[in-house]
């Protein structure tokens, strides 16, 4: 029988090594600002934390450090962890700055720790709202245990993240015949079924976006809704998308 479970928070995500595919969910914004880095070509390597993100660094050619701790852009990197921010890379004019040589390292506070804390799983994706169905209908073919791991931020399951492990769930249900490990995962997908997204506009993460002056990240989110077909997986410590490798 071929089953998923949703769990949150970054330290779950160890609990699935070897036995499941891992599917990270950080929808405002890790996983968000990481797929859509993967859409517009750039190279994406994420890390657990800041000294991680300089230790890799050494290791590229003009690396662009990207995220945030907290909700504050680490000292000395370049751009918060931003969609908006990240896209603008490709839209931009040309320069030093946003030449495609430059890879991208990503640290953020939730997201980056729980997929790096996926690492020894079956295998290593991020899903978003951009992209929930195009992973959802990849996974589904290649993998039977599946654990949807939403990101958490301040010991909260937020509700964009439930959201978002939700809908891959139900594709995963409705159209590729996997049932719930257990009775919670099952209700967080009929809880969220058709869902309006402007109930996003109402948590914490919203809140803090507006409060911080980074709406129009909050916007991004909400208008870009199943618009990418790339799948981000995880492998020797870069995000590709599969259809690279294919």
């Amino acid at each position: 029988m071929k089953k998923f479970i949703i769990d949150c928070f970054a330290e779950n995500a160890t609990k699935y090594s070897s036995d499941h595919a891992v599917v990270v969910v950080d929808v405002i914004r890790a996983t968000t600002t990481a797929t859509t880095a993967v859409s517009i070509g750039r190279a994406l390597y994420p890390a657990k934390g800041t000294d991680d993100a300089i230790v890799l660094g050494k290791t590229l050619r003009d690396p662009l450090y990207v995220g945030e701790l907290g909700g504050h852009v680490p000292y000395g990197f370049d751009l918060t962890n931003s969609p908006v921010e990240v896209m603008s890379l490709a839209t931009i004019p040309s320069g030093f700055f946003t030449a495609p040589h430059r890879p991208l390292i990503l640290v953020s506070s939730s997201g980056m720790p729980a997929l790096m804390n996926a690492t020894e799983s079956e295998a290593a994706y991020i899903a978003c709202l951009r992209n929930y169905k195009a992973v959802a209908n990849y996974i589904a073919k290649r993998h039977k245990n599946i654990a949807i791991v939403g990101a958490g931020t301040r010991g909260e399951f937020r509700r964009e993240d439930q959201i978002g492990c939700s809908w891959v769930a139900e594709v995963l249900m409705k159209d590729h015949g996997f049932e719930p490990e257990n009775e919670k995962s099952r209700e967080l997908v009929e809880r969220w079924s058709g869902v309006d997204l402007d109930c996003i506009r109402e948590g914490n993460s919203a809140s803090y976006l507006r409060r911080s002056g980074q709406a129009h990240d909050l916007e991004f989110v909400l208008h870009h809704v199943d618009d990418l077909t790339v799948v981000p997986h995880l492998k020797d410590g870069k995000l590709h998308d599969v259809q690279e490798s294919t």
